[in-house]
């Protein structure tokens, strides 16, 4: 006897299967070794979660179309044959289990730092729609940890689409199930639909149209891999995180009602939008930036076509509620997902919850372990299947 039924039901997002409907979100962990090729470390941490007590559906962690300089080392890329093959073990552990796996393709735009590694080995400047910097952020793998800098206005466009073609294409090729284009969090396509960021004034910027049109094009160049039924896209209306915000809210609001509209007659699997999380608005000037709302309401209506799965701020009753009255298809958990690899198990079954991880490590090696905060949470005692170790890391 499960304690949601409604989360119980198998389902589908587009030609994505969906084994139940709690989804596990995409979350960054900086596991991959150091060339940002994914490692046995990484097959043994989605393999956990993929397990019948786990999700139904798991989003991978962002993983960068080309080399760019993020704030944090060890995340993975998806850019050529090796990366590919090296997702290629993930996905096959995923799928073992009975569960599918979607790459989430990732550009970071300004929020990446000209100095760091992987951006030089690029031999490209920190791209972003307009020449505007982000407030905040600190380079903690770079001498005197800076911040962010005055981005390079992007002109080469096909470059860009070329790598998320290029991404779709190498993901097809580990054996994905599908692809999600990062379209949230103060990232690329994220910075092309704000007004602040984006202070273009051709065909790339100006009005709603014409900033919602990088996300679009991006999307367009994946469906021609994949084709619309197993591409989905992530949006965060709500802002804030890494200084994303609008000149008002109903600009906001407009902007992101013509990019779900114009996703919803591409006919995509789905929508994934990310309600407001306090925890990832930080103030500047002692000012939050993002604007609480309801996005399920809000901009759910609008897709006709497209499933809806919502993310951030979830409980299991909460979840329940809205995949039963039809305005989501499913539900995406992050961070309980890192702390809790049976936590499907544990909300249908009312078991206590880890809620209290190690959140630096979220982003960082601890004390030379590779499991420490990453892979060593354990099952409820209450769950039928285990996790079984393995006995070599190459991380």
């Amino acid at each position: 006897m499960v304690r949601y039924p409604a989360l119980a039901r198998p389902g589908r997002l587009g030609d994505i299967p969906l084994r139940n409907r709690t989804v596990m979100a995409s979350l960054t962990r900086n596991r991959s070794d150091p060339d940002t090729y994914p490692c046995e470390e990484n097959v043994y941490y989605y393999s956990q979660r993929a397990k019948e007590t786990g999700a139904g559906l798991i989003i991978a962690e962002a993983a960068y179309i080309y080399p760019q300089g993020s704030e944090w080392l060890h995340a993975p890329g998806i850019y050529d044959s090796k990366h590919a093959q090296a997702w290629k073990k993930v996905v096959d552990a995923v799928h073992e289990e009975g569960c599918a796996i979607v790459a989430q393709l990732h550009h970071v735009g300004r929020i990446a730092h000209p100095e760091s590694p992987e951006q030089v080995k690029s031999g490209h400047p920190v791209y972003a729609p307009s020449p505007v910097a982000a407030r905040g952020g600190k380079f903690r793998h770079l001498p005197g940890k800076p911040g962010f800098v005055v981005p390079t206005q992007l002109e080469d466009f096909d470059m860009v689409f070329d790598a998320y073609e290029n991404a779709a294409r190498c993901a097809k090729e580990a054996g994905f199930d599908g692809v999600e284009v990062h379209g949230g969090n103060g990232y690329l396509v994220d910075e092309f639909l704000t007004d602040t960021c984006n202070r273009r004034t051709d065909e790339w910027g100006g009005s709603v149209e014409k900033r919602c049109r990088f996300g679009l094009e991006a999307i367009k160049r994946c469906i021609k891999v994949w084709g619309p039924e197993r591409v989905g896209i992530k949006l965060s209306p709500c802002g804030g995180y890494n200084d994303m915000y609008f000149s008002s809210h109903e600009e906001n609001i407009a902007t992101h009602k013509h990019m779900v509209s114009e996703l919803d007659k591409l006919g995509i699997a789905y929508i994934q939008l990310s309600q407001y999380n306090s925890g990832s608005d930080p103030t500047h000037g002692g000012v939050h930036q993002g604007f609480k709302h309801d996005v399920v309401r809000t901009y759910g209506p609008l897709a006709k076509t497209s499933k809806i799965l919502a993310v951030a701020e979830y409980t299991g009753e909460k979840a329940n509620e809205e995949v039963s009255a039809g305005l989501v298809e499913a539900v995406a958990f992050g961070t309980l997902y890192m702390y809790n690899p049976d936590l499907y198990h544990r909300i249908q079954h009312d078991l206590p919850i880890n809620s209290a991880g190690n959140v630096w490590a979220h982003y960082n090696i601890i004390e030379g372990d590779v499991r420490k905060g990453y892979s060593d949470y354990p099952f409820s005692e209450e769950a039928t299947v285990v996790a079984t170790p393995i006995t070599s890391v190459t991380a």
